[in-house]
């Protein structure tokens, strides 16, 4: 089985109120990355989405982004997987080079929440979950986050304070990205006055919500050279899931698909936690940032905030974490925002975090499923 790598890349600016369709966001960022990777011809394309059938009454997005790209008859897909469709479209992508059936692959995620009402957003969020059996208690996609907040500050003896490290982390990772939505530096005391959403997660403990795209192109690791100087290898990609809801799982203070899924690429990879140089977490809320690093390995449960006191997660730290600004800062809680990592750790891994001011790196870890 041959090695993939990623030639090309493009996103656009996460925003409020881009006045962008989705076909347009797409083509912005699937543009910028063909162009990125020289590419003439496209074998296949898989499109991560979550949200575009109920907010914007669009399905069929396979053919409606080929059309709109220029590319009629290349087969393309939609991929769903709630906050990991962008992720779950990558893998998608990645099988289809390592099987030798296609060469060039176009994969990415698109998504356009601004624009609709809270009640609208917040039922689209809601569908990640069973509705059926969920959703009528009047629990609320935040409202399931501050539950697990709650149970780690409680299980692990952390406080707020412990836990608005990550969003201060992000905010200033983001000060200097030009595509980032909230580049804005905020305090502990920011986070801790800001309004309350669902206790105990503070507005500023929460991601926002934004339009926007991200599209890798992938190639077989032997042609890469065709097309690109600074090809970046993708050792692995892995996939997993979990109970769907809360209280199906024996313990909401982990997510058993991110360490399932992160075990796996480690395997296949040949690597472990201590190899890795540079790290892209989702961080929707400031609990899922710090469980996060946990669950991929670099700390043991309970003790992640002591990363992030030391400087440990910082760009200049052992392990730069988020380094672009997370889905806090950078922008968006759902799929563009979350894809988006991937594009970020292409980055970090082609041009050495120049831009971000860090020094240079050699293997990164985005993490793209979540929940």
């Amino acid at each position: 089985m041959r090695d993939v790598a990623v030639i090309g890349v493009g996103m656009t600016p996460v925003t409020a109120g881009s006045g962008k369709s989705l076909s347009q966001l797409f083509v912005e960022a699937a543009t910028e990355a063909i162009e990125d990777a020289g590419v003439d011809k496209i074998d296949s394309m898989y499109v991560g989405n979550m949200m575009s059938g109920f907010l914007q009454n669009q399905e069929h997005l396979g053919p409606l982004m080929a059309t709109a790209l220029g590319r009629e008859g290349v087969p393309t897909y939609k991929v769903e997987g709630a906050c990991a469709s962008g992720g779950v479209a990558t893998n998608a992508g990645v099988k289809a080079v390592l099987s030798g059936l296609e060469d060039i692959v176009l994969v990415g995620a698109v998504e356009k929440m601004s624009g609709y009402t809270t009640p609208e957003v917040t039922t689209g969020l809601m569908m990640a979950e069973d509705r059926a059996r969920v959703a009528p208690t009047g629990i609320s996609f935040v409202g399931l986050n501050a539950l697990i907040a709650r149970e780690y500050m409680h299980k692990h003896n952390v406080t707020h304070e412990d836990l608005a490290e990550f969003p201060v982390l992000c905010h200033e990772n983001a000060l200097d990205n030009p595509k980032a939505q909230f580049r804005k530096k905020v305090s502990v005391d920011d986070v801790l006055k800001s309004p309350p959403v669902a206790d105990p997660l503070r507005l500023l403990d929460c991601s926002g919500i934004g339009d926007g795209a991200a599209v890798l192109v992938l190639a077989p690791q032997e042609r890469a050279g065709e097309f690109t100087d600074s090809p970046v290898e993708l050792a692995a990609s892995a996939v997993a899931t979990d109970a769907i809801s809360l209280y199906q799982r024996p313990d909401i203070t982990t997510f058993g698909a991110s360490r399932k899924a992160s075990e796996q690429a480690y395997r296949a990879s040949h690597l472990s936690p201590e190899d890795i140089d540079v790290l892209e977490v989702h961080d929707a809320f400031s609990v899922l940032g710090v469980m996060a690093l946990e669950d991929l390995g670099f700390a043991k449960k309970g003790s992640a905030v002591q990363l992030l006191r030391d400087g440990e997660c910082s760009r200049d730290g052992r392990l730069p974490t988020n380094t672009f600004g997370g889905l806090k800062a950078r922008g968006t809680r759902w799929v563009p925002a979350e894809y988006t990592k991937s594009p970020n750790w292409f980055c970090n891994s082609r041009i050495g975090l120049e831009n971000a001011k860090s020094p240079r790196r050699r293997l990164g870890l985005p993490r793209v499923s979540v929940e």
